[in-house]
């Protein structure tokens, strides 16, 4: 039975991208379908995302904080890439949304963020080096975390900061960000002493995809029918999202032979410079004011076309990046 359970969630893991596509498909006929369902939508968004969160976060290894700078070759890279030359690039592909302001702010809140959670798998099915994005991952989370203030003053001006309520603001990023991380972070550390946090922990790693295809149906169906006269602007992104992906996967093959990076390491850095972090994100999107009701959507239709270039690149990257020596 067990080895059943442990063979239907490695399943689960390799065919994820399926299943959230599949619950954003769901959630967008019901929100629209049914434009009542999105208040109640709505009251299930901030509970489903602090689950999701925490079992994001159970996956983030804090005891690999200090293995991250031993690995200095990698992390370096991936610190230059997603943080030097994201960016540059993200300024120059925002500039072809920049005339919907609400638009531009989803797009610069979800393209400067790199992911630190199903990377890590999409990686490995695509044989990259799991384990060095794992070791990068709480310095990758935390450094952008500082950094998307300073983001939004450069990208928006100080104009935006000073628009943005910090109460809902605050509240958002304590309850879904810091409490599941706090949580996620003190359940790694107990569950080296007590065998029943490790089945907490164990139990948190299995319901990631299902808790993730649940959120992204959740806050589509609560936001898609109030918005579905601004569809048209969501699809202005799309070609600014695939543009993002096709520029930074030669930008990391460049960067990770620089480097002289393993080959599994360079796959690895292509795909966080490729994958985004919409999920942690999110709840600060939906913290915005009213008037950024869309931008929600603006990250989830990220979410969506990153989904389906990941089917892609787990197919072609051991293709592109050819280990030799095999």
């Amino acid at each position: 039975m067990k080895n059943h359970m442990l063979a239907l969630v490695q399943w689960v893991d390799r065919e994820q991208a399926w299943f959230y596509l599949l619950g954003l498909g769901l959630g967008a006929v019901v929100g629209l379908s049914v434009p009542a369902v999105a208040p109640v939508a709505e009251t299930t968004i901030v509970p489903l995302l602090a689950l999701l969160l925490y079992a994001t976060f159970l996956g983030v290894p804090f005891n690999c904080f200090g293995a991250a700078f031993k690995d200095w070759k990698f992390m370096s890279s991936a610190l230059v890439l997603n943080f030097l030359f994201v960016p540059v690039v993200v300024w120059i592909l925002s500039r072809f949304v920049a005339h919907d302001h609400v638009v531009l702010v989803g797009v610069l809140c979800v393209l400067l963020t790199p992911c630190v959670d199903y990377v890590i798998v999409f990686a490995g099915l695509a044989k990259g080096d799991s384990r060095s994005l794992l070791a990068a991952a709480p310095v990758l989370m935390i450094v952008q975390l500082i950094l998307l203030p300073v983001y939004f003053w450069l990208f928006l001006g100080s104009g935006f900061l000073a628009s943005i309520e910090l109460g809902p603001f605050v509240d958002a990023f304590f309850w879904i960000i810091v409490v599941p991380l706090v949580l996620a972070a003190l359940t790694q550390m107990l569950a080296q002493r007590w065998q029943w946090v490790r089945v907490i922990e164990t139990l948190g790693s299995t319901l990631m995809v299902p808790l993730m295809m649940a959120t992204l149906g959740v806050v589509v169906a609560a936001h898609i029918a109030g918005v579905s006269n601004q569809l048209g602007e969501l699809l202005l992104t799309v070609p600014v999202y695939i543009a993002f992906a096709g520029i930074m996967v030669p930008v990391g093959i460049v960067l990770g032979g620089a480097a002289k990076l393993g080959i599994p390491q360079q796959r690895s850095l292509v795909f966080s410079g490729v994958t985004r972090n919409s999920l942690v994100i999110l709840p600060l999107v939906l913290a915005l004011p009213a008037e950024y009701s869309l931008a929600p959507l603006v990250v989830v239709t990220q979410t969506l076309i990153e989904l389906l270039i990941m089917v892609l690149l787990i197919n072609v990257m051991p293709r592109i990046i050819r280990d030799r020596s095999a």
